[in-house]
């Protein structure tokens, strides 16, 4: 009894025979004749000798030479050696041959191409016809039994197809050529094709695409329904094409699938600039430039030096004087709440920064920030210090010197302030 992809071969080939051989006016006689050419044409008697003599027109490679070139197949010195890349699987991490099952790819005459297709089908053992006749296995001796040839010719004739070259291996000067550097001198390498890796991505990234439950659930998307599975998109995929107008011209499976073939993107990704940068040390000065609160500074310059008397009391220049630090503070939040946004992405618990300053920084202390006021103290009083050295900075000569009295009242001013607007600094 015929495995049952055999069968299925046969019977596929019968069928095509057929519909091409039998008109619709033909005669009932005439009928039965042509379906019995058929049937003794696709017998195992009659048919496998006839395509054990026709395998030899076709090599089996694992990286044909023609994807290097169309017309690397031939040349002076005869045909290009067949490459068979026997690798085995290892779990090492690779995308390399033998860690992908992919289908082995020919080179040669199409009209043997069935046979290629005969000797690549998988049994119901999960091992292929191919490699049935390599081990001289009980289901290849049952297949290949038969009385117009015998066992032996039928499996040099099949084998001849997947036989890499005997003798002198012959290269062609159209495959691309290294010269890889090894011990004291070079060692000159063809770089060939994995094709069968080529069309096996291929059809991955069709199922992804173009697969039935994924035009299911992008109907599910277009019509607004829901759905508990998602599916997968892949973006910036370039087709490229080989052989032109005849891809049969370079090999079986790049025939099988139209000459075309499917590249991902392998640009370098695309970074986020961080236009902010969360400080790894001290939020003061590594966040916060002098320069950029220069007319700010300038502003509480020219306040301070107003003198009392006429209109100008002092309650007057006090309260002056408070609003230019608030609007100092006020700006020094607006890096702040910037900062606690670019926290989330790069705050690490490895950071240096000062303990207060994590509490009043991140985005996920928000918490602590409620509950406690133990950072707020440190917190004002390195506020008040920046703006007492930003100030003499900006203002250079012209600053009024102010010292101990003056740090200390500016605190107080920042200090009162926040406490009857808190929010500010959570």
């Amino acid at each position: 009894m015929l495995d049952p992809s055999i069968k299925e071969f046969f019977d596929q080939r019968k069928e095509a025979w057929l519909k091409k051989n039998i008109s619709a006016d033909m005669a009932s006689d005439q009928v039965a004749e042509v379906e019995l050419a058929c049937a003794n044409s696709f017998s195992l008697a009659e048919w496998l000798p006839n395509a054990a003599k026709r395998a030899g027109q076709i090599s089996i490679s694992t990286h044909p030479c023609t994807f290097s070139h169309p017309s690397a197949r031939k040349n002076k010195n005869g045909y290009v050696s067949s490459v068979i890349a026997n690798v085995a699987s290892e779990a090492d991490g690779y995308l390399r041959s033998g860690n992908v099952k992919a289908a082995p790819d020919a080179l040669g005459n199409a009209a043997a191409l069935d046979v290629y297709k005969f000797l690549n089908l998988t049994l119901k053992d999960g091992v292929t016809l191919l490699e049935h006749i390599q081990v001289d296995s009980p289901a290849a001796k049952l297949l290949l039994d038969i009385p117009t040839a015998t066992y032996q010719e039928l499996k040099e004739g099949f084998l001849a197809m997947a036989n890499s070259a005997d003798g002198e291996i012959i290269t062609s000067s159209k495959i691309k050529q290294v010269y890889f550097p090894v011990d004291e001198g070079y060692h000159q390498l063809s770089i060939l094709t994995n094709s069968g890796l080529v069309f096996e991505l291929r059809q991955r990234i069709d199922n992804i695409r173009f697969g039935e439950e994924v035009k299911a659930k992008r109907e599910f998307k277009k019509s607004n329904q829901y759905s508990e599975q998602g599916y997968s998109e892949i973006y910036d995929i370039t087709t490229i094409g080989y052989g032109g107008t005849k891809p049969q011209n370079i090999s079986v499976l790049n025939n099988q699938n139209g000459g075309k073939a499917h590249l991902l993107s392998s640009v370098p990704p695309a970074l986020k600039i961080r236009e902010v940068r969360f400080p790894v040390r001290d939020f003061f000065d590594e966040s916060l430039n002098y320069w950029v609160f220069k007319d700010l500074f300038n502003d509480l310059h020219e306040v301070m030096k107003i003198e009392l008397g006429g209109n100008i009391s002092r309650q007057k220049l006090l309260t002056a004087i408070e609003n230019r630090i608030k609007a100092l503070v006020l700006k020094i939040m607006d890096a702040v709440y910037l900062l606690r946004e670019a926290s989330i992405e790069q705050y690490r618990e490895s950071s240096g920064l000062p303990a207060a300053q994590v509490v009043w920084l991140c985005a996920d202390k928000a918490g602590e920030r409620e509950a406690s006021d133990l950072w707020l103290d440190e917190i004002i009083h390195d506020i008040a210090r920046w703006l007492n050295n930003g100030y003499g900075k900006a203002l250079g000569d012209k600053q009024i010197l102010l010292g101990n009295e003056e740090f200390a009242e500016i605190k107080k001013l920042i200090g009162q302030w926040v406490a009857e607007n808190k929010e500010f600094l959570r």
